[in-house]
């Protein structure tokens, strides 16, 4: 009893892993799956197959732009973190540090930044924030982790997306193959009725 549960809760929590991207179901008996209620024709079956195959495509897009937005993101915070690094070992010294920061694309400035134990960091929206050295570079940290742990999951879920296109075009090839055979099989039998 025990161990139905425990395979029952990691089923549920394998389920719940991909982002609610519905799994496509392998049609193995083709003949039994076109009795099911609601599959009525061949071309009736194929629009839903083709509509799932077009869902998937979608949310495909939408994995990808997320993949991409945190593939730029993550190297953007660790040259951040790297920044503040080095800021922390410079905020002891008396020293002005030299830099050239980005005014806008291609365009850099150069500036002399005094020892300080505070930053600003930008968190979107139009919101800068005060943060001490400290707490920015653990924020940073926090926020590096997360993207990566993100990304890993968006790897997943764009892997299992991958799965179920192929176990959908499978299904609307093994559909229309079963149509062709069952079309052929009736101009079979109509011809030798009228012969």
């Amino acid at each position: 009893m025990a161990a139905t549960i425990e395979s029952g809760n990691a089923g549920a929590a394998n389920k719940k892993k991909h982002l609610g991207i519905p799994e496509a179901i392998f049609v193995e008996d083709v003949d039994a799956f076109m009795k099911q209620p609601g599959n009525d024709t061949a071309d009736a079956v194929l629009r839903k197959l083709d509509e799932q195959y077009q869902k998937y495509k979608y949310m495909e897009l939408n994995l990808a732009q997320k993949k991409l937005r945190l593939k730029s993101q993550i190297p953007q915070i660790k040259q951040t973190l790297e920044i503040l690094r080095h800021m922390q070992k410079k905020k002891d010294t008396t020293d002005p540090m030299e830099t050239h920061f980005l005014l806008a694309d291609n365009v850099y400035c150069k500036a002399s930044v005094p020892p300080t134990d505070k930053v600003c960091l930008w968190l979107g929206a139009n919101v800068m924030l005060e943060y001490d050295i400290d707490e920015a570079q653990a924020l940073l940290e926090k926020n590096l982790a997360t993207a990566s742990r993100n990304l890993d999951s968006l790897e997943e879920d764009l892997d299992f997306l991958r799965d179920q296109f192929t176990t959908t075009e499978v299904n609307m090839a093994r559909v229309y193959n079963w149509d062709v055979k069952r079309r052929s099989k009736d101009n079979l039998l109509k011809s030798a009725e009228r012969s």
